[in-house]
Parts: structure tokens; C-alpha cells; sequence
């Protein structure tokens, strides 16, 4: 990783916003605001519980957009990203660039949730984080935006999110641990995607019954989804019409995801082509919105909390990760004072746990300095 002053590609106002409103949620937000909401009630209300927690495997809530938007933001940024360095640098020079983010965005998940700092590698796991996955869904959209016209970039889009499904659907497979299963099988612990995984990574393997290797597919059209969310506000004239664009590829996104759940459930831990689809819609909607505030309204004050957060998200989500909120640091900081605040102590301590990260990204966002992998 390096900080950035004053070197670094033109932020989009609309993309550093969208971000940081998914790091706030990721990095502790969650907790502030559930806590928030609860102030109110004598116990938690039940559409709070179910979406402020993952759906156990079919279905989707809430919680569940955070990763999928993630990697969807990601994509956003590399028509920008990379228009700088298209014809004015050599292929292999980019590819080398690309390399380097996807092998560091990889070790970095290996810390977070791999085990990689504990130095034995019977405690590692090789492929289990969200970075790891950006990482995956990077690299093909880098490959897709590099070789491929636009509309062979929506071709490609679709043909990962078509091959993914086709391999689940119509592949069968036989696992000595639960005997022979047919093709099209997507229960938790038995289905193709975590059956390649287990004899892929063996004892490497998390544990878990998120799939990875196969779910590159997901990943990469996820990111893909994101990056022609990107062409769109880059190549698209008129603020209305990239409006209307965004629109209509977020409603499209979801008729056509809720179509094929019928056939190929959402399940995101498997990061199924329709829940894909479903959660792309969500985010060119969620992207509709912070570009109407930011680039057309010019309402940046409405979104300014969440640009400091998304301006340095790499650096936000490692410290969460490694440091986390709930933790004993912030414990012997709040946990005492926010005591005093009797039923409102949770509120109380999530908030300041949230105003110390945010302080620290607002120092780093005021002196320019910027965190980039």
C-alpha cells in the first residue's frame, strides 16, 4: 500500500460516497445504527433483525448487498481508474500494476481472516475474505476493460454469470463424505462450488460454506456489472441520460435476477448468478441515487460524512478488521462513559467508537492523504 497526496487519479465525488456509505455499514456502522433504532423500541423489531444479519442461505436481505456492493464500487472506479493509463503506458506495464493490487488485495484478506500473521500454516486459510474476492473479480474486469469493446464487456458480463450457472446446475459430483449427489444439488455442505473448494484448498479451506473458487465467476461479474455502471457515468452525455441509464439497468438487473432464482436460487454464499443480478440491481439504483446528490444536485454536504470514509476504505477496513470496535481498546476508551447513559449506554458506545474512526479518517482526508492498494 502508499499514500497519495496529490498524484492520484481524479476521485468521482459519486463513487468516494457510494464507498463510504458501504464501509460505514462495514466498518461498524451496523452496530451505531441498529443500536440507534433500538432506542425506541422495547426489543428489536423483527424487519431489523432480518436485515441487519445474513440469510442463513436462500434468500436476501439487507446485510447481504454490503459485499456484493463492495465489489460492485470497485468496478465503478476502473473506467476512471485506468483511462489515464490506456495508450499512454505499455499493456504490460498495466498488467504489472494489476498484478501487484490483486497479489497485495489477496495477502490482505489472508490477514484479516486467513491466519496469515499466526506464521502456521495448519491455522491458514487460503481463500476466505472479501478482499480476496475483489481481488478475483478485479482481475477479470481488468482483462474484460482492457481486451474488450463495450458491448463485448455486457457479452462477457453475461457469459460468467451463464457458464456459473451452468457448471452448478448441470455438473454432478460425488463427495466420499456425503456419497454421490446430482447435478443442480445447492444445499449448504453439498453442492459443487464448496465441493471443488474443499478438494481444491483441503485442509486450506475455511471451514465454512462460503464457496470461492468457482464463485469467481460471481465475483467477476459482479465487479463486470460495476464497471459497466462506470462506462455508463464515464461515456453517457447529459446528467439525465446517465440517470435514465442507471435506472434502467438497476431495474433490469432485478427482473432479471428474480427470474432466474426461479431456476437458480440467490444464495450468496454460493454468490449465485441470480442473486448477482439481484444485488447489481440494488447497487445501480444505490449509484442512481449518490450521483443525483453529488454530480447533478450538487449536494455534497448530504454525502460528505460518507466520502471521508470511502476515500480511504482500504485503510478503514483493515483497521476494523484488526482492531475491531467491540474490542478491548475501545472498551477501556467508551465502554465506562457510555455507562452513564443507562439504557442508551449501547447507542452511546457504538457512537463514539464510530466518532474516533471517523476523526482519524477526516485528519487523513483534510492533509490528503490517501491509502490505495
Amino acid at each position: 500500500m502508499s499514500s497519495l497526496s496529490d498524484t492520484r487519479p481524479q476521485r468521482i465525488a459519486a463513487i468516494d460516497a457510494l464507498r463510504g456509505f458501504d464501509m460505514f455499514f462495514l466498518t461498524g456502522g451496523l452496530a451505531l445504527v441498529v443500536a440507534g433504532i433500538n432506542l425506541f423500541y422495547d426489543r428489536s423489531p423483527e424487519w431489523l433483525v432480518k436485515h441487519s444479519t445474513h440469510v442463513a442461505w436462500e434468500g436476501f436481505a439487507a446485510w447481504d448487498l454490503v459485499m456484493p456492493l463492495f465489489l460492485f464500487i470497485v468496478g465503478t472506479a476502473m473506467p476512471f481508474s485506468f483511462s489515464k493509463r490506456i495508450g499512454s503506458e505499455p499493456l504490460w506495464k498495466i498488467y504489472l500494476k494489476v498484478a501487484r493490487r490483486v497479489v497485495v488485495l489477496f495477502l490482505l484478506g489472508m490477514v484479516v481472516q486467513g491466519n496469515l500473521l499466526s506464521f502456521e500454516p495448519s491455522r491458514m486459510s487460503l481463500y476466505c475474505n472479501t478482499l480476496q474476492a475483489i481481488a478475483s473479480g478485479y482481475l477479470i474486469a481488468a482483462i474484460c476493460l482492457l481486451h474488450l469493446s463495450i458491448r463485448w464487456q455486457v457479452a462477457a458480463t453475461g457469459g460468467l454469470l451463464a457458464v456459473y450457472w451452468l457448471v452448478m446446475k448441470f455438473v454432478s459430483f460425488s463427495d466420499p463424505a456425503v456419497g454421490s449427489c446430482a447435478a443442480g444439488m445447492l444445499e449448504p455442505g453439498r453442492n459443487l462450488a464448496l465441493l471443488l473448494d474443499k478438494y481444491l484448498m483441503g485442509n486450506w479451506q475455511d471451514g465454512t460454506n462460503y464457496a470461492w473458487i468457482l464463485a469467481q465467476f460471481g465475483f467477476g461479474a459482479m465487479t463486470m456489472l460495476g464497471l459497466l455502471g462506470g462506462q455508463i457515468l464515464k461515456r453517457v452525455q447529459g446528467h439525465g441520460k446517465k440517470l435514465a441509464w442507471l435506472l434502467c439497468a438497476g431495474a433490469g438487473c432485478l427482473a432479471l435476477g428474480y427470474a432466474w432464482s426461479l431456476d437458480f436460487p440467490m444464495i450468496k454464499r454460493l454468490f449465485t448468478s441470480s442473486m448477482v443480478l439481484w444485488a447489481a440491481g440494488w447497487c445501480y439504483f444505490l449509484l442512481f441515487l449518490f450521483y443525483l446528490l453529488t454530480d447533478v444536485l450538487k449536494l455534497n454536504w448530504l454525502t460528505f460524512f460518507f466520502s471521508v470514509i470511502g476515500s480511504n476504505a482500504i485503510f478503514v477496513y483493515m483497521w476494523v478488521s484488526l482492531c475491531p470496535p467491540t474490542g478491548n481498546f475501545s472498551r477501556v476508551l467508551f465502554a465506562g462513559f457510555s455507562e452513564c447513559f443507562g439504557d442508551a449506554d449501547r447507542f452511546v458506545f457504538y457512537l463514539c467508537n464510530y466518532a474516533l474512526i471517523w476523526g482519524v479518517l477526516y485528519y487523513m482526508y483534510k492533509n490528503r492523504t490517501f491509502i490505495k492498494v
